[in-house]
Order: structure tokens, then C-alpha cells, then sequence
């Protein structure tokens, strides 16, 4: 296996995991920061809010594994830094007009799903010490009946006919992340998110934000500075913070 990585950052395989967030989890840090973990498989992945993700063979399972030492809102800007650059490499395999970002941590191919992205952080205080980005790719065909799945799921393969080896868009993907990342550390959050919306699915038409509590139908009018969904109602403009979307 052969990854090639920008310089400074590791990577690690697993032939089977049963979450490549457990296993960041665990990481001690011994190949430095930062440092991506890849699974051929993964027997427990989740997605968010704990919900269970498929990974079947050939599909890229990893996480970045990070050291921000930043405040929890500037660590949560790393989603769209994640989305940018997933989309960026998915996007040297498939049409890039055929994929659009799904707000606020999905990469959509053809309008199903293809991609997710979960985060989470660990720190002290107001100061997030480690964070880990877990990324979850069809590269091969979506996986069969997925219950109570929003969005179908669809594989790379579906829509070229060939698979793409795991550690081979492991290179790909690496070397975007740190491309926009850079970007981030030098131009700000608003170049980010700019890019994010260039791409971004449905903006300008109404869309449905159901938070737990409420369900939200409004016109999607993009990202405030935070990376909040804005949402333009019969009640007025909405900001909100997190919620899964439906249209």
C-alpha cells in the first residue's frame, strides 16, 4: 500500500476496525499531528448523532486525527474545511457538476448521498486540544437496503463503473485538506465558507431544518460567519446551529 501525503502529516491502515474514531480515540500521538487513520473495514462506524454507517467493501473509512488548540467554533470550522476538500477530490474521479454540498456535513453525487463527515472534539474549558474529523466514502457501489436513509446513498461506482482504491484517494484527499486548510489558516473562515457555497445544494430555495425540537421550512440563503444555516421564513430570517435537512 502506497499513501502519499503532504509534508508533516502521517497515516496509519488498519486491514479491520470497528470505528476509525475509536481508534483515534486511542491514538497516542507517537506519528505526530496530524496523523489519518484508514480501515479496509470497519464492523461499528457511525455516523452523527451515534447513527449507525455502512462500509462495505471497498468504501473509504478514515479519520483525521488533529491539534488545533482553538476555541470549539474555530475547531467546527474544520467540517467545511473536510466538505471543501472531500469535494475537491471526489471531483478528480466523478463530474464535478454532478456533486453539491449538503449542508451541514455531507457531500451529495447525483443527489444522493456519497460522502459524510463526523467531528469530534476534546479539550479543556473553552479550548478544543484534539479534534477528529471521521470521513466515510462510497467509492465502490452505494450499500443495499438502508433503512430510513433521508438521503439514498449512492458509490462512485454507480456512476463511472470502476472502483477507486481507498489509499489511493487517501492521497488525494490528504493533499486537498491540507490545500484548503491552508486556506483557512491564512485567509479566514470567509474564504472557506465562500468556496462551500459556491457548491452548496439547493441554496436559494426552500429546504427543511428539523433540529429535534422544531421543524424549520424556509429558503436556504447560505452561512452566517459561524457556519450556521440561515434560513429565510414566513417569520423572519432563522439562524441555525444544527439540524438535519430534508428537500
Amino acid at each position: 500500500m502506497q499513501i502519499n501525503l503532504p509534508s508533516g502529516v502521517s497515516a496509519s491502515f488498519h486491514a479491520r476496525a470497528g470505528s476509525t474514531m475509536d481508534l483515534a480515540r486511542s491514538y497516542d500521538g507517537a506519528q505526530g499531528f496530524p496523523h489519518w487513520i484508514l480501515a479496509g473495514t470497519q464492523t461499528h462506524a457511525r455516523g452523527r448523532q451515534g447513527r449507525s454507517w455502512l462500509s462495505p467493501a471497498g468504501a473509504f473509512s478514515a479519520s483525521l486525527v488533529m491539534q488545533p488548540r482553538c476555541s470549539p467554533s474555530q475547531a467546527a470550522q474544520r467540517s467545511f474545511v473536510a466538505a471543501c476538500a472531500l469535494r475537491r477530490a471526489l471531483a478528480s474521479v466523478v463530474d464535478a457538476g454532478a456533486l453539491a454540498q449538503k449542508w451541514p456535513n455531507d457531500v451529495l453525487l447525483n443527489g444522493g448521498k456519497v460522502a459524510g463527515i463526523l467531528l469530534e472534539s476534546f479539550g479543556s474549558g473553552q479550548l478544543v486540544e484534539r479534534l477528529t474529523i471521521g470521513i466515510g466514502v462510497n467509492l465502490g457501489h452505494a450499500p443495499q437496503n438502508v433503512a430510513q436513509a433521508s438521503f439514498a446513498p449512492i458509490g462512485v461506482a454507480d456512476v463511472t463503473g470502476q472502483s477507486l482504491f481507498p489509499d489511493a484517494f487517501l492521497s488525494i484527499l490528504a493533499a486537498e485538506f491540507a490545500a484548503v486548510e491552508a486556506v483557512l489558516d491564512q485567509q479566514g473562515f470567509a474564504e472557506v465558507r465562500a468556496e462551500w457555497t459556491a457548491h452548496a445544494a439547493r441554496l436559494g430555495e426552500n429546504i427543511t431544518a428539523r433540529t429535534g425540537r422544531e421543524e424549520i421550512t424556509g429558503r436556504f440563503e447560505g452561512l452566517d460567519a459561524q457556519g450556521n444555516l440561515l434560513l429565510l421564513t414566513a417569520g423572519g430570517k432563522r439562524v441555525i446551529p444544527a439540524a438535519d435537512i430534508y428537500f
